[in-house]
């Protein structure tokens, strides 16, 4: 099951990292990366169901 709760992680720190991490990059370099992010996460996750219930939460708030 997907935990969509707030937890203890620096949020605000861990958005910084994010932002600093596209400095520099352009349109196409940020979403390649993303993609890649997405990919390395989605290992760390392990569980395909998980990750598509993710996905799902995400579009949801879009």
């Amino acid at each position: 099951m997907l935990n969509i709760q707030a937890t203890a992680l620096p949020y605000d720190e861990l958005y910084e990292a994010l932002i600093q991490a596209h400095e520099g990059l352009s349109i196409e370099q940020s979403h390649a990366m993303n993609a890649r992010l997405v990919l390395l996460l989605a290992n760390q996750i392990d569980d395909l169901g998980l990750f598509k219930e993710a996905l799902m939460a995400a579009r949801g708030s879009a």
